[in-house]
């Protein structure tokens, strides 16, 4: 084992154990996930708007703007911090950091606080705000509280519905509206949104959502065929954008129709053939906010690679080549989810929660 990568094990951050044990997050690599998350949560500088000014009274403070999710450097990065939490306590009721996460929870998850984030939304030029990478993560969280068995979940999934209903209705006049799906390694690509509104859509019932969502899926990506891997990565992506439409597909093809879509989207991948995608990224600087984005492809790269074998028979032989590139892929991620730096620490956590913490049925 390397050097820093023990040091890493022994702060709790990575697992030293490879192969089925490392999908598994344990307590300690989440109270170092948490501690990560926690650190960001009220810290409203620096911070990335990324609002439409309509005039000199839109000039406030990121607070102002966004009472709830305006910490962790940008919003989308704040909702998926706050689902990291909600999701670590789930996972570990009575773990030492959970009265903490729920403290700090219940005074962010106000039902005043969670209008206002609704709100935003009624103003025309908001309305593609954080369209659809934050949906989607909004959305993940808001499938976390109403699925969870918990009272005080309960009543924060209350609070939440009127930022979840606002979502969902902007996704629902949208989506009829794209016409071409967005191939992409960054935060327009449209693979993972859609996989978010599909998990969110069939967990709360939501028909018509799904609907849409499976009719999308399969007009953008069911007649993909030779996947021209060598495309990625392009050098910013935290995304795969070909691993992350195969993981939407997964979950909109039954089991036989998706194993030979599969088949033909990456054709030499049960003799370990798929380009770049099975051979981890490095990350040259770590201090560099768009370069620490490889960090994340690793994470990303390794949640869908499990995803897809997920989906296999256990005797496909892809499955054993998927799994390998998954362990490489995490390993190589886990270990720059620290790194002292707040490009990466603001967000890195909240892909490495998703990874290990089953995330993503």
């Amino acid at each position: 084992m390397t050097n820093w990568l023990a040091a890493l094990a022994i702060s709790g951050l990575v697992s030293v154990t490879w192969g089925e044990n490392s999908v598994r997050m344990t307590e300690a690599q989440a109270a170092g996930f948490v501690e990560l998350a926690l650190a960001g949560i009220d810290r409203e500088y620096p911070n990335k708007p990324g609002a439409v000014l309509r005039g000199p009274g839109d000039l406030v403070s990121p607070r102002e703007l966004h009472p709830v999710f305006y910490g962790h450097f940008d919003w989308h990065s704040s909702v998926h911090g706050h689902w990291m939490l909600v999701r670590a306590v789930r996972l570990f009721p009575e773990a030492p950091f959970a009265a903490r996460v729920r403290e700090v929870l219940e005074g962010r998850f106000t039902a005043a606080g969670l209008q206002a984030e609704a709100d935003y939304f009624e103003v025309k030029e908001n309305r593609s705000f954080e369209r659809m990478y934050g949906w989607a993560w909004a959305l993940r969280l808001a499938t976390e509280l109403r699925t969870w068995d918990d009272p005080q979940a309960r009543s924060w999934a209350v609070r939440y519905r009127p930022l979840e209903e606002r979502i969902v209705a902007l996704a629902l006049d949208y989506l009829p509206k794209l016409d071409w799906p967005v191939r992409c390694g960054f935060h327009p690509e449209s693979a993972f949104p859609l996989a978010q509104m599909l998990d969110h859509a069939r967990a709360t019932g939501h028909a018509e959502l799904e609907r849409l969502v499976l009719d999308k899926a399969r007009a953008f990506y069911g007649g993909d065929r030779d996947y021209p891997t060598a495309y990625e990565p392009s050098g910013n992506d935290f995304f795969s954008a070909g691993l992350n439409e195969a993981d939407l597909m997964r979950r909109v093809l039954p089991a036989d129709a998706f194993s030979q879509w599969l088949r033909g989207f990456l054709p030499g991948l049960a003799r370990g053939e798929a380009g770049n995608l099975l051979e981890p990224v490095s990350v040259s600087d770590p201090t560099d906010g768009h370069l620490i984005h490889l960090a994340g492809l690793n994470l990303n790269r390794a949640w869908t690679l499990r995803g897809i074998a997920s989906a296999l028979p256990e005797d496909d032989p892809r499955v054993a080549v998927l799994g390998r590139s998954a362990d490489a892929h995490q390993e190589a991620g886990l270990a720059l989810v620290r790194t002292g730096h707040y490009e990466g620490e603001h967000w890195l956590a909240s892909f490495a929660v998703y990874l290990m913490g089953g995330s993503g049925p």
